[in-house]
């Protein structure tokens, strides 16, 4: 991915931030206000998911912010992992909104409470549009950022309570039940639990520098020793930065009768980009394997181990790759 095309998706991911953002709070405010006039704790309540959902744009709107600064001699990558940290903050805070919505719906259905279900209903269709405005221009940009998908699902799960204010409002004014209210809450955490565990899932894995989801280090593994000329491989660690930035480091032994510079490097990182989209690179190529190799060597079938020195030699080191 090229920088220029980087800057364009994080300027439009920042332009998406703030319209969400600013939708978000102006509701939360009008909604706040509608549940203390209509005496209503369902719409008070969710204004309160709504304060997080609000929160949790501002955090994401900060992560891009940050993660804009250029890169230091104290943070040669630079910010862009905070990105990762707002979204499993993200994923926290909305396991706690899911908490806290089952524990609501709990107190509810032991004391149901009396609400003005017309009032209820008009600010919940306002909030239903609220929210689909949001989505939308939260969509673009959710599949390609974990902050952004953090945010998308944070105004995703609010959509699913508006239309379950709005659920509830109808069967109260029509049958008069007011557990309905408390029902829609818990079918509302339900849903909103697993989404979340995947957010963080993928958010601690990139944490932890594992390999991402949609790269397979065996495959990987195996196109690199099919590049002519490579007899085996090791020290090959996968990992992404942050989204979409994923790097690769791999020691390569080369025959020694072919020349590493002209005939493998090119094509490796051809290849990783061409089949795993990995453009930040670094590879070293020895004869033999390296001290770090240890028994994790990978030789092809039909190629011997020679290994007896232990040391490096011949061989260059190369370091390829985009910058970020």
């Amino acid at each position: 991915m090229g920088a220029g095309h980087d800057h364009g998706h994080g300027a439009a991911n920042e332009r998406a931030l703030k319209i969400a953002l600013g939708l978000t709070t102006t509701f939360l405010v009008a909604e706040f206000v509608g549940g203390i006039l209509t005496k209503s704790l369902a719409l008070i309540s969710d204004a309160a998911h709504m304060f997080t959902d609000a929160a949790a744009l501002a955090i994401a709107l900060a992560a891009v912010q940050i993660g804009k600064r250029a890169a230091d001699n104290r943070r040669t990558f630079g910010y862009y992992r905070f990105e990762i940290l707002a979204a499993a903050f993200n994923a926290l805070m909305l396991f706690g909104v899911a908490i806290y919505i089952l524990y609501e719906a709990y107190q509810r259905l032991r004391t149901p409470p009396e609400v003005q279900s017309t009032g209820m209903l008009v600010i919940a269709v306002l909030g239903l549009i609220i929210n689909l405005l949001s989505m939308r221009v939260l969509s673009a940009g959710q599949g390609r950022s974990l902050n952004l998908k953090g945010a998308y699902l944070e105004v995703w799960s609010d959509l699913l309570g508006s239309v379950g204010v709005i659920f509830a409002a109808i069967v109260i004014r029509l049958t008069g039940w007011q557990w309905v209210d408390s029902a829609i809450a818990v079918l509302i955490g339900l849903w909103v639990l697993p989404r979340t565990w995947v957010l963080l899932k993928l958010s601690i894995n990139i944490l932890l520098e594992g390999v991402p989801e949609n790269i397979d280090l065996t495959s990987v593994e195996a196109s690199l020793l099919s590049i002519p000329g490579v007899r085996g491989l090791h020290d090959l660690h996968v990992w992404a930065l942050t989204s979409g930035k994923v790097s690769l480091t791999v020691h390569l032994v080369n025959d020694p009768a072919v020349n590493p510079e002209t005939d493998i490097l090119p094509k490796a990182r051809e290849l990783l980009a061409e089949r795993f989209g990995i453009r930040h690179i670094t590879i070293q190529v020895e004869l033999t394997p390296c001290e770090q190799a240890n028994a994790e060597t990978h030789f092809l079938p039909s190629e011997p181990a020679e290994s007896d020195s232990g040391h490096a030699q011949g061989g260059p080191t190369s370091h390829q790759g985009h910058s970020h």
